[in-house]
Order: C-alpha cells, then sequence, then structure tokens
C-alpha cells in the first residue's frame, strides 16, 4: 500500500494543493478523465467542508489529506480539527424546500462520485474510496 500526506493551514487559498496533489496522484496511476474529474470533485468538496464547517475558517487550525492505494483501489482521508457532525441525518438537497439552497451539497456529491464514503470520530474525518480496478 502506497501512502502519501498533505498537511495544510484551514484557508480556501489553499485548495491548489489538493487540486495539484490529486493532479499528481491520477498522473501517476494513469485515471481516465472522468474518474479523474469525479475524484477532484468529491476530494474538494471534503476539503472545503473541512475548511468552511469543520475548522469554521480558522487558519489557525489544519487539515490533512492522506492518500492511499492498492492495486485496486484509492482512498483519500481528508481530516479536521473540528467538533464533527451528524453525517446521518443530512437533508437531501434534491428535495423541493432544498433545490434553491446555496448549500449543502458537498456530502451528496461525495456519496454520488466516490465508490465509498466513511465517516469517522463523529464526521471528523472523511474516507472517500474509488475503484481503479478494470
Amino acid at each position: 500500500m502506497n501512502t502519501v500526506n498533505l498537511h495544510f493551514n484551514s484557508s480556501f487559498d489553499n485548495i491548489n494543493l489538493v487540486e495539484n496533489f490529486i493532479v499528481n496522484i491520477c498522473e501517476k496511476f494513469n485515471i481516465e478523465e472522468e474518474n479523474f474529474g469525479n475524484i477532484l470533485i468529491a476530494v474538494t468538496e471534503a476539503v472545503n467542508n473541512a475548511i468552511q464547517h469543520g475548522n469554521n475558517l480558522d487558519p489557525k487550525k489544519s487539515i490533512d489529506v492522506a492518500f492511499e492505494s492498492t492495486p485496486q483501489n484509492l482512498s483519500f482521508i481528508i481530516a479536521d480539527e473540528g467538533k464533527g457532525f451528524d453525517f446521518t441525518s443530512l437533508p437531501d438537497p434534491t428535495e423541493p424546500e432544498n433545490i434553491e439552497k446555496p448549500n449543502g451539497r458537498g456530502v451528496f456529491l461525495m456519496k454520488h462520485l466516490a465508490d465509498g464514503v466513511d465517516f469517522l470520530e463523529n464526521g471528523r474525518i472523511v474516507k472517500l474510496h474509488f475503484n481503479i480496478a478494470s
């Protein structure tokens, strides 16, 4: 198993570090364009949520992004310093009363773009799995 880690301050200015991290990994593993898009969107959504909701935009707090690979799977683990959240009772963004809301789609997108999503430590850690086996 290969493992790589990225550590940075909780600021939206650091999203480009995450994007470059994902690009480098996807190039190394020859990830197809469609899968690359799913990985990029799901992981950056998780990081955005960690910055905004987990760490409450506090630049003194940090985010850790870890990457693990097996021959069949790529996994990204995103951890913040927040208190976590109740990931079992999020409103469905596709319900009519939520369609117009500007927020609330991050977890929905992660669940639909990744092949698996695990929430650990009360949602303070999100692990996204992507199947790369042909």
